[in-house]
């Protein structure tokens, strides 16, 4: 069986399996959606993204971080009272670090597969290989 062509989302990270809709500019797709494509990745999604790296590097090789704590502290920085509508952006943000290779994903202590994980989850840095 033919394994068809696959790229992760610029946005989500999310990831995208080659349709047939878009053979005639696969190498130009970007977003796994028009929402995605609207959104874009704005300021709050790059601090978010860097919060959640510095707090992954200080937190240690073995340990794992939620994503909401990230998005407290962006949240508290940006004066922002309720941190839970940080929370679908620090999910994309992880799913990002993911897919650059920096980070995995865990459920139950066990790595997943970053684009179909749903529910808790944590996110520590990827082991480096000896």
């Amino acid at each position: 069986m033919k394994t068809l062509p696959e790229k992760f989302c610029a946005v989500c990270g999310r990831r995208m399996i080659w349709r047939r809709r878009w053979r005639a500019n696969w190498e130009n797709v970007r977003y796994c959606s028009r929402a995605c494509r609207l959104s874009g990745i704005g300021p709050i999604d790059r601090r978010l993204e860097a919060v959640m790296y510095e707090l992954l590097q200080a937190r240690g090789a073995q340990k794992s971080i939620c994503p909401s704590e990230p998005a407290r502290v962006v949240a508290h920085n940006e004066a922002q009272k309720d941190w839970r509508a940080l929370m679908p952006a620090a999910r994309k943000a992880a799913r990002r670090l993911v897919v650059q290779g920096r980070a995995e994903m865990l459920q139950k202590g066990r790595p997943v597969d970053a684009s179909t994980a749903r529910g808790p989850i944590r996110i520590r840095l990827r082991p480096r290989p000896e």
